[in-house]
């Protein structure tokens, strides 16, 4: 499954790594992208979208 979802609060390349960090700790194979000026990330996963917004919600972020 291929998400892009709206996250407000990235605001460098650390913060895409946090989140992608988050989102590999419960799928190895996932590919995350993110571009901060955007203030938007790329997800390509096979977990459900629920668990991706809980996964960086955990990782200090909200998806709007």
């Amino acid at each position: 499954m291929s998400l892009t979802l709206s996250v407000p609060s990235i605001g460098c390349a650390s913060c895409i790594e946090t989140i992608t960090k988050a989102i590999q700790s419960a799928d190895t194979s996932a590919l995350v992208t993110g571009d901060p000026a955007a203030k938007t990330v790329n997800i390509e996963t096979q977990l459900p979208e629920a668990q991706i917004r809980e996964l960086i919600k955990i990782a200090g972020h909200k998806v709007s």
